[in-house]
């Protein structure tokens, strides 16, 4: 049984509809990537999972549909979004914007553990610890924003964008930090990405969405074979 699956969903901004009948399934401990040109639905994906949009069709969870509620409730089921745009909360200290993202824990011990996994895992974070949020450059919003993710110890996490405004060196580091972090945690993962390139060091199976629609899925041998795939997002 799958972890995750999302069976023919639609989802709409007002009047105007993004998504026509997605599906895709995540298995344990798995990595899917969704693929796409700007506008083709990958962040409403995201977001029709995290619980911020209304939908149809079904979004099973451990073979439960949660499709319907809202991202709090999403949040506390083990489903941890990483949005575009980073998200990091600006007055905060790097430290403290940690917290928050275990601000649903009690385990103090193994708060302070994880709080030490991070830092290890994004050594520039361990250097700016006391800085606020705003302080960081792009590359350490976005360390810190994959961070955060981590100290609710999520089963999913979904990453939207993770290289998006970043110089290419550091979008590489931050990618290496999340292969890190699927093979130590475990963590299933569904990555959205315009750099083909980064999404298959992660991922292990890819679907290509065009404006709101499946238009092509398979393992990443096979999507990385394919000609078209390989022009529109791998550059060759």
């Amino acid at each position: 049984m799958s972890l995750l699956e999302l069976e023919n969903v639609t989802a709409s901004y007002g009047h105007a509809q993004a998504l026509h009948g997605v599906s895709l399934s995540l298995p344990e401990n798995g990595a899917i990537g969704i693929l796409g040109a700007n506008g083709a639905g990958k962040t409403t994906t995201l977001r029709a999972i995290s619980g911020m949009l209304k939908t149809t069709g079904r979004i099973l969870f451990e073979g439960k549909d949660i499709a319907g509620l809202g991202p709090d409730r999403v949040a506390r089921l083990g489903i941890a979004h990483v949005p575009e745009g980073r998200g990091t909360l600006p007055q905060l200290s790097v430290r403290d914007n940690l917290l928050v993202g275990a601000y649903q824990r009690k385990d103090r011990k193994q708060i302070a553990a994880d709080i030490d996994y991070c830092l290890d895992l994004f050594p520039n974070l361990r250097e700016r610890i006391k800085s606020n949020a705003a302080a960081l450059s792009g590359g350490e919003q976005q360390m810190l924003a994959v961070a955060r993710a981590v100290m609710a110890r999520p089963r999913v996490m979904l990453l939207d964008e993770a290289s998006l405004g970043l110089a290419p060196s550091t979008a590489r580091r931050v990618y290496e930090a999340v292969v890190r972090l699927r093979r130590e945690a475990q963590l299933s993962m569904v990555v959205v990405e315009q750099n083909a390139v980064l999404a298959f060091s992660v991922v292990d199976h890819a679907t290509v969405l065009e404006t709101g629609k499946v238009a092509l899925a398979g393992d990443k041998a096979e999507l990385m074979g394919m000609d078209a795939v390989r022009r529109a997002y791998l550059g060759g």
